[in-house]
């Protein structure tokens, strides 16, 4: 660990990067009462911390082995950080990346010097290949975080910040492969080991919670890939021997939390962090409310601002239920004069931010609603109680299916016999859509389907099948490869389709 901690205090680094700011989050801090800052690694060349170790890496080659290229594999940050550094030392770089990563990104990395080869529909894919290519063709390979000497251009963060904040109480660190966080830590202990260092990891992705609980490298079986830049299925070997050493603890964050994050970030320094790089605020808002906290000095590392334009619209719409300031429920009225009229009555005092209802029968009838909340998690509470006296009442604002499909769908119940619902996640790439069709739409009679875009690599899709044996559907799934999430029993779904 000491030469992760020489290394950053020798580095080379500033060659590519100037010293990030430490902004103060001013609103942030008075709503938490707490001083939050936040660590702007947004504000280097290419929007990401990647640059740091990648430049690290690239610049302790030695004459021989820069002769050769170098060759990486990457969903968009890692790719940027090493066509930079490999253009700045004037080295051939190849970046092998998933055929499902947006243009954006693609262009990005075009544009700073890389050739770029689209591999594969996942980064496992693509990181295989790029292997293949390292025996191949004699080149170096560039880990994205499994190496000293990136984890050492990482920790030049560290060494920044101890240099512009005295007093630390605890700095927040997203957690995707655990380059980061080993090199961060590493220099934060040796210097100031009174400091706390606190890991942010998805719930949907808990690479590092899960070793450290079980005291092993842990395979998860799926991982979530909204925080794409954190969306890694095993931490590294040699970042867990260290993390494990200096990190004191690991916390969770919903995708929600990280989308409230992402807003909150935005209205204290006006910069749109991609999800990955609002995990450590998400983080610190969370382990505020756990613990109690008060005025305390804590940092977040914002570790990337590389977020898609198109998916601005899905945080935008999660950030309120992240936030507690709004709530989905369903409710059950009689199906008779005056019970809407009446429903509608309790809700006087609130603001309303959808409202959808469909006739289903002479008896019931189920109405979809979004209310808006001034006192958050309190006022839900309240306002679920008071309903709750007159009506049937369901909290949906943490159901997946109601935030994700539910509210944007159009219609009502169906009385197909024999219908299942199932979630999707198809690569976001052309032809996804029909080789899911080929392999099972001639045999199973497809009753319910809808999608919708979020600007991700990935597409959300919810569809129904007639299907008395979902042994054998499923079968059908497996050999497709992606994943899916049996949703007949979702409380949404029976009340809505």
């Amino acid at each position: 660990m000491h030469n992760i901690v020489k290394l950053a205090d020798n580095t080379r680094v500033y060659d590519v990067v100037e010293i990030t700011p430490l902004s103060q989050a001013f609103q942030l801090s008075k709503r938490l009462d707490n001083h939050i800052y936040l660590k702007r690694e947004d504000k280097l060349t290419i929007h990401t911390f990647k640059l740091r170790g990648a430049y690290q890496k690239i610049a302790s080659l030695t004459p021989e082995q820069k002769a050769k290229g170098v060759v990486a594999s990457s969903a968009g940050n890692h790719a940027q950080g090493v066509a930079l550094s490999a253009k700045k030392l004037g080295i051939e770089a190849v970046i092998v990346m998933p055929l499902s990563t947006p243009k954006i990104k693609v262009n990005a990395v075009e544009q700073l010097g890389g050739q770029v080869i689209l591999h594969g529909d996942v980064y496992d894919d693509a990181y295989q290949y790029a292997k293949q290519l390292e025996q191949a063709q004699d080149l170096i390979f560039i880990h994205p975080y499994d190496d000293i000497e990136v984890m050492a251009g990482q920790a030049t963060i560290a060494k920044e910040l101890l240099t512009q904040l005295a007093d630390i109480d605890k700095v927040f660190i997203p957690v995707g492969g655990g380059g980061l966080i080993a090199g961060m830590a590493t220099y934060i202990k040796h210097y100031a080991p009174e400091i706390k260092v606190i890991g942010v990891e998805p719930q949907d992705s808990p690479t590092l919670y899960e070793a450290l609980k079980q005291n092993k490298r842990v395979i998860l079986p799926e991982v979530g890939r909204f925080a794409d830049g954190v969306a890694v299925r095993q931490i590294g070997v040699k970042t867990f021997a260290i993390a494990k050493q200096v990190v004191d603890e690991v916390i969770l964050v919903s995708n929600d939390e990280i989308c409230a994050a992402i807003k909150d970030i935005y209205e204290d320094v006006r910069s749109i962090s991609e999800p990955a790089g609002a995990l450590a605020t998400a983080g610190i808002k969370k382990y505020v409310k756990t613990h109690l906290l008060k005025n305390e000095r804590l940092v977040s590392v914002v570790s990337g601002a590389n977020v898609n334009f198109d998916r601005l619209r899905y945080i935008a719409e999660r950030a309120d239920i992240g936030e507690h300031v709004e709530a989905i429920i369903a409710v059950t009225i009689d199906e008779k004069p005056g019970s809407f009229l009446k429903f509608c009555q309790q809700l006087k005092h609130h603001a309303i931010t959808e409202f959808n209802y469909r006739y289903d029968s002479e008896a019931q009838a189920r109405i979809f609603v979004g209310v808006s909340l001034s006192n958050g998690l309190h006022e839900k509470q309240q306002l679920l109680a008071t309903l709750t006296h007159s009506f049937d009442v369901l909290d949906m604002s943490d159901n997946s299916i109601a935030k994700t499909h539910i509210r944007y769908m159009v219609g009502g119940r169906s009385s197909c016999d024999d219908e299942v619902l199932y979630r999707f996640e198809f690569p976001e790439r052309p032809g996804a859509l029909l080789n899911f069709l080929e392999k099972v739409g001639d045999y199973w009679n497809i009753t319910l389907f809808h999608y919708r875009n979020h600007g991700a690599d990935f597409g959300r899709v919810l569809i129904g099948f007639q299907a008395s044996n979902t042994a054998e559907l499923e079968k059908s799934f497996d050999e497709l490869g992606y994943f899916y999430q049996n949703e007949t029993d979702n409380k949404a779904y029976q009340y809505f389709l």
